[in-house]
């Protein structure tokens, strides 16, 4: 190696020769070190041998990569057993060392999925995060939209059940989505189980793509329904196969293959890099998603093409096709590097090809516009926020914690995050208030500002610039004695109190110290900020409250008595109209359902008194 033409030192050599002698042919994470034990890169391989090689040939994909291989004194290696072990391990270096050259693309939201529950009438569901066992998961879908739009196409079409498990145990009579034909109601057996399991299999055969037989399957039932005169049957199959080629029609995007494509398109401009993906599934064109790299400073859509395909595919499903509009040996080596079997990667030959990475590459361009406008707006409300508050920096990170409750009912507590002037959504956090009187407000504010700042006065957590509290004086007075009892009293810290009738643009900041509130304006660029954040950690305290307080309101207490499964909670429901009645029936009453005797009637009866 020679010198570091970015600054480095002629004492910055490395052996590489020497070096690759000694990496094994086995899964890994790989760590470059540059000069002072700086972690310059982190990565992780299937065979490190031959990734770690390919730092070191006469050509490199890209200057970043060039710059940092000529930074690099020493190579750390950590073989590991699998993959995703590997994988596990590089995420967590990435985390806790931030290398100057790894490019990042994180998303505050994961994949959104469709899930087929493993129930014996399985729940159709939209789902984010993690997979549960027994599950069947479709997907991913670009956004929530493009879910929903399939869950309601197959709502109408195969009639599956979207109620929770709670509601489809204890229903009695059919719900409203039966009866209008959104639900075949085999919570209350208005269907069989093998014709609701055939009803799933089509769905499942749909979501994978399989539109075309699945209106063939339907065809044929329809026809023989008609030969053997049932014409109720017949006429359903019709319904269903009119609905799945209307949305085939109105969505297919020039296409006619039932294929799976994802259409990448990289574009470099005013200083950022956005990819965006665009999702084909079935030959239905699902819609598209930007993103932005964090980490390294990424100027190259070449970089940013590689980096985005070698981390989306390592957590993603694999469509059949690849669609990118250049850099095809790199992101094919990179595809080799983290999947056995790559799909067929290509650049767009067809029209329709041609017009999807057109959308891909326009929406990528239009995205980096609202971004940059986004800064510029951004950048001056900080400013604005600091002159008002007399703040020594930009606040960078600012917390901002509210309180939700019913009459004191299911207390619960919210605190959001805003970093640089973006919410960030996977750091915010909810807190379930206990062990306080009800409806007291003050206690339920100390009791979360303990549990939150007590881990980082202890070194755990971040520290932000900037507290705000949804509240007045005496919301602010609490929490400002709960941060001096756990050793932040120094924090910025400001409420923000409603104006007069609750008003939008009246609202006051109120100030721990006791000095006179101040009253900004609904105009000023400051207040917007603090509002925005204000009115984000209202939403997300009261929906905790709801789903809390609608979690035990909608429990039925019967669940919890041994020996009461579905039927016979159903049963009892029926026979007394309802939670009330059966509550207020006697064990008598009780013994006359079919199925109840003595014993368990009178465990009812003291289960719910």
């Amino acid at each position: 190696m020679g010198n570091d033409p970015a600054g480095g030192s002629p004492d910055a050599a490395f052996d590489s020769r020497a070096f690759l002698r000694t990496v094994p042919e086995t899964p890994g994470v790989y760590r470059m070190i540059g000069a002072d034990e700086q972690v310059l890169y982190v990565g992780k391989a299937k065979n490190l041998k031959r990734r770690v090689s390919s730092y070191f040939r006469g050509s490199l994909p890209s200057p970043r990569i060039a710059m940092m291989v000529a930074r690099i004194v020493r190579v750390d290696i950590t073989p590991t057993r699998s993959e995703a072990e590997a994988l596990l391990l590089e995420n967590n270096l990435i985390k806790s060392l931030a290398p100057r050259y790894n490019i990042l693309f994180r998303d505050d939201k994961s994949y959104p999925y469709i899930e087929l529950s493993g129930d014996e009438f399985p729940r159709l569901a939209y789902h984010r995060g993690a997979f549960a066992k027994g599950a069947r998961y479709f997907g991913p879908f670009p956004g929530s939209h493009a879910v929903r739009e399939s869950i309601h196409l197959l709502q109408k079409t195969f009639q599956l059940r979207t109620c929770e498990n709670s509601v489809f145990q204890n229903r009695s009579r059919p719900c409203l989505l039966a009866q209008i034909k959104r639900c075949s109601a085999p919570c209350v057996e208005k269907t069989t189980r093998d014709a609701y399991a055939a009803d799933v299999r089509l769905a499942s055969r749909f979501l994978d793509g399989q539109a075309s037989e699945v209106i063939d399957d339907l065809s044929a039932r329809m026809q023989a329904a008609a030969a053997r005169l049932a014409f109720e049957e017949a006429a359903a199959c019709r319904d269903q196969i009119r609905v799945l080629q209307t949305v085939l029609h109105r969505q297919f995007v020039e296409s006619r293959k039932d294929e799976d494509v994802d259409i990448i398109a990289s574009v470099a401009s005013g200083g950022m890099v956005c990819v965006n993906i665009a999702m084909v599934r079935g030959g239905r064109h699902l819609g598209d998603r930007p993103q932005f790299p964090s980490g390294a400073t990424v100027d190259d859509a070449a970089d940013g093409l590689t980096a985005f395909v070698e981390q989306h595919y390592a957590m993603h499903p694999l469509p059949t096709r690849i669609l990118v509009g250049f850099s095809l040996d790199a992101v094919r080596e990179t595809l080799t590097e983290i999947v056995d079997n790559p799909p067929v990667l290509a650049q767009p030959r067809y029209a329709a090809e041609k017009a999807w990475m057109e959308m891909a590459e326009k929406n990528a361009r239009l995205a980096i516009e609202a971004r940059l406008r986004d800064a510029g707006r951004i950048g001056e409300r900080l400013q604005a926020l600091r002159e008002a508050l007399d703040l020594p920096e930009l606040p960078a990170r600012i917390e901002c914690f509210d309180i939700s409750h019913t009459l004191g009912e299911a207390t619960v507590a919210s605190c959001v995050v805003c970093v640089d002037g973006a919410m960030r959504h996977s750091e915010y956090r909810r807190y379930n208030i206990g062990g306080i009187a009800p409806g007291d407000d003050f206690a339920a504010m100390r009791q979360v500002l303990e549990r939150r700042y007590g881990k980082v006065a202890a070194g755990e957590g971040v520290c932000p610039d900037l507290i705000l509290i949804d509240g007045g004086r005496g919301q602010v007075s609490a929490a400002a004695a709960t941060l001096a009892e756990v050793g932040l009293k120094d924090v910025n810290m400001v409420g923000v109190a409603k104006g007069e009738g609750r008003k939008a643009g009246l609202e006051t900041l109120v100030f721990s110290d006791g000095s006179e509130g101040m009253a900004l304006g609904g105009q000023s660029p400051a207040l917007q900020l603090v509002i925005e954040i204000r009115d984000e950690a209202h939403r997300f305290a009261i929906a905790g409250h709801r789903a809390r307080r609608g979690k035990a309101r909608t429990r039925s207490r019967l669940e919890d008595v041994p020996g009461i499964g579905p039927a016979r909670r159903r049963a009892l429901l029926a026979a007394f109209g309802g939670l009330d009645g059966v509550r207020a029936a006697t064990a008598e009453d009780l013994c006359r359902v079919a199925g109840v005797n003595r014993k368990l009637a009178e465990q009812i009866y003291s289960a719910l008194h």
